[in-house]
């Protein structure tokens, strides 16, 4: 018979997470495919770090030398700083989860983890969407009187909208992580005596769980949404009046306003698909070990260096000192040689 049994003491949750997170039994992987999947997932995290402290470190040497920076500047600050944690944040995980599993199962260690993981993705996805909802302002093209308001007014409120971010995301996720809390010390799989069905106790519905965690994710994604769509409509039908007004030669212009079109669609899916797969992944729709929760991950690991590579690709001042930095490397292997 199934019967509900007292929560397991702080031995036993360590001692099940370990089952759990090493069982052979519960990964749908080869052993080839993880270890492919490490391989990409170390790639993807180091590719990100390299992107971002990139970014971090031109707006940061600007900031020091002007004395200021810029609003975008600024944000991207934030963004990059964001994102290097978070990667370095995942790459530390997988790295102890691998090598030293019983320490990784304490539970300070792996609440740590989790809080942490959760507050750096708030604050990833709530940077993005202001970059987002900036480069609306300042580009579209709106006669509203509320709109012409609040650009006028937009650089001075950034600053204070992403420590306000700071703030929501980590009065979230420390929200979120008593729940988990609450909910992982009595979701444990114990095994019946009269057969090998998992029983599961919790306090809370599941349902309600993936609601709490995602709640942080629902605003920010629809803002960043609703931001990039109305921008690509202003450019869309800017781009169509010079089209109409065009002598036929190319219009730097024009291709100025497409390549903006195309800059912002990709980072539209690319935030759409990270904050599915972040979704999905704290949701817990699948087994810590199935192939679509793997997925996922990888996903997440993506999603910052694919997006740094973009803004440094599209933005003049990025893409220029990346090129001079190019310049200096090529340069540093000759002068070694004479």
């Amino acid at each position: 018979m199934l019967g509900r049994c007292f929560p397991p003491n702080t031995k036993e949750k360590q001692q099940l997470r370990m089952i759990k997170l090493c069982d052979p039994a519960e990964s749908e992987l080869s052993p080839f495919l993880i270890t492919l999947t490490l391989a990409v997932l170390l790639a993807e995290y180091l590719t990100g770090i390299i992107a971002n402290g990139f970014i971090t470190a031109i707006h940061a040497a600007e900031w020091v030398q002007n004395k200021s920076v810029s609003t975008s500047g600024r944000i991207l600050v934030f963004l990059s700083v964001s994102r290097i944690a978070l990667q370095s944040l995942m790459m530390l995980e997988i790295t102890i989860s691998s090598t030293s599993l019983s320490f990784y199962s304490e539970d300070a260690v792996y609440y740590a983890f989790k809080i942490s993981f959760i507050f750096l993705n708030f604050c990833s996805l709530w940077f993005a969407a202001w970059l987002s909802f900036f480069y609306f302002v300042k580009i579209a093209n709106f006669s509203y009187p509320l709109f012409l308001k609040l650009r006028w007014r937009i650089s001075g409120l950034i600053p204070w909208l992403l420590w306000l971010s700071v703030f929501i995301s980590f009065s979230h996720s420390m929200f979120c992580i008593n729940i988990c809390t609450g909910y992982c010390d009595n979701s444990f799989p114990i095994h019946s005596s009269n057969s090998t069905e998992k029983t599961y106790f919790s306090e809370i519905s599941v349902v309600s769980l993936a609601f709490f965690f995602n709640l942080g994710i629902v605003i920010p994604l629809i803002m960043f949404i609703l931001a990039a769509i109305l921008l690509i409509l202003s450019l869309k039908r800017h781009t169509l009046h010079m089209g109409s007004n065009a002598t036929g030669s190319k219009d730097p212009s024009m291709e100025a306003h497409i390549g903006a079109i195309k800059a912002t669609s990709y980072f539209l899916i690319l935030y759409i698909f990270n904050a599915v797969a972040l979704f999905i992944y704290l949701s817990n729709m699948f087994d810590i070990n199935s192939l679509w929760n793997t997925l996922c991950q990888i996903i997440m690991a993506a999603y910052p260096a694919s997006h740094s590579i973009l803004l440094i690709k599209d933005n003049p001042g990025l893409r220029r000192a990346w090129k001079q930095l190019q310049h200096r490397l090529h340069l540093y292997p000759k002068q070694w040689t004479l």
